[in-house]
């Protein structure tokens, strides 16, 4: 204790500038958020490539989901929401800990697109997805453009394409699915440079070392994590090589 409480108050006596204690934070933001997805990408190739696995979440002789199956396509959003409002009761090893649970079970629920497409094109658009959010996270960390108004819109664009893509659940239309994945690109695209921004401002007003810091830098990986997911589902639906 005595050794952490002289390392953040060297840190702050130190005059630490507000751009490296901010890029200390998006460091971190960035870092948990590989470290989610290098988990999500494992889990789902597992559980894609080998049927024993994929028994568990579809039921063979109905090829319907399992009980499993219907868990995990719809516990990630309970997981969010949890994460999201239970931030300020949760401890910062209590979030990392359901980050990292949830990050297992997202890949679970991806493994399913390795029975839509080839793994080919997977790959590919997966590097494709990691290009583009490298180039939009660039934009927002550097760029001196204030994108909130660009966020806001983008924000309600998203409830848009939430309820349209409820709609289409019904509906089953594959001209209006084409259009909601074009729609989609555009928008996490744009929420991947306003994030990256919003996150940096975050982190110039945080002090290094706190359990919120923490706290936020995990919240902030969950974002920008999101944010890549769903970029990277809308493209494979775009662009993707179904199976014959």
């Amino acid at each position: 204790m005595d050794n952490n409480n002289f390392n953040i108050s060297s840190w702050q006596q130190t005059g630490t500038s507000t751009q490296t204690v901010s890029k200390t934070f998006m460091s971190g933001v960035f870092a948990w958020m590989g470290i989610a997805l290098g988990i999500s990408a494992l889990t789902a190739w597992v559980f894609g490539n080998d049927m024993s696995y994929m028994s568990y979440l579809i039921n063979m002789e109905s090829g319907g989901l399992s009980a499993l199956g219907y868990v995990v396509m719809f516990a990630p959003i309970g997981f969010v929401l949890l994460m999201s409002f239970g931030f300020n009761r949760l401890s910062s090893t209590a979030l990392t800990a359901l980050f990292l649970v949830y990050a297992v079970i997202m890949g679970m629920s991806l493994s399913f697109i390795f029975l839509a497409y080839t793994m080919g094109s997977i790959v590919g658009v997966f590097f494709s997805s990691a290009a583009m959010f490298g180039v939009m996270a660039l934009m927002g960390y550097t760029t001196n453009t204030d994108l909130t108004k660009m966020g806001s819109i983008l924000m309600m664009a998203l409830i848009g394409i939430i309820i349209a893509s409820l709609i289409n659940m019904f509906l089953k239309s594959d001209g209006m699915s084409y259009i909601i994945s074009i729609v989609s690109v555009i928008i996490f695209t744009g929420l991947t440079a306003y994030d990256v921004q919003k996150l940096k401002n975050i982190g110039a007003g945080l002090e290094y070392g706190t359990e919120a810091t923490a706290k936020l830098s995990i919240i902030g990986a969950l974002t920008l994590y999101l944010d890549f997911i769903n970029l990277f589902l809308a493209l494979l639906r775009l662009f993707g090589n179904r199976r014959d």
